[in-house]
């Protein structure tokens, strides 16, 4: 089934949510998962430790930090590291970055070079 799921996190807790099901997931499946965060790498790492922690305790886990454009760079990452399946939630990013379904998860959906499960996280 599917054997690399990778999910973007930027430490929210809506992002916290669409991470969980993601590990639940890759659990259930035997896949490694991937964690991505978009953006400033002192910050990312924080939160990419955080969400390994809380979530994905005994998985095979792989976890990147990027910059640039979010829906960009979890397309190009999931592209380059040959991720099945991405998991992303309906909202997410705070602040100035906000977005709702039909921004940053809908590029995403549409434009993903594997299958996408959007979680409603709110």
């Amino acid at each position: 089934m599917y054997t690399k799921i990778m999910s973007a996190t930027d430490g929210s807790a809506t992002a916290a949510k669409a991470v969980a099901i993601a590990a639940d997931l890759a659990r259930a499946v035997d896949a490694e998962l991937l964690l991505v965060h978009v953006g400033d790498p002192d910050k990312g790492r924080t939160v990419l430790e955080e969400a390994v922690s809380k979530f994905a305790r005994g998985l095979k886990t792989k976890t990147m930090t990027v910059s640039g454009d979010p829906a960009d760079m979890i397309i190009e990452s999931a592209e380059a590291e040959g991720a099945d399946l991405l998991v992303v939630g309906n909202k997410g990013m705070t602040g100035a970055k906000r977005f709702l379904l039909g921004s940053v998860p809908n590029q995403v959906s549409h434009h993903s070079p594997c299958n996408v499960l959007i979680v409603k996280t709110t």
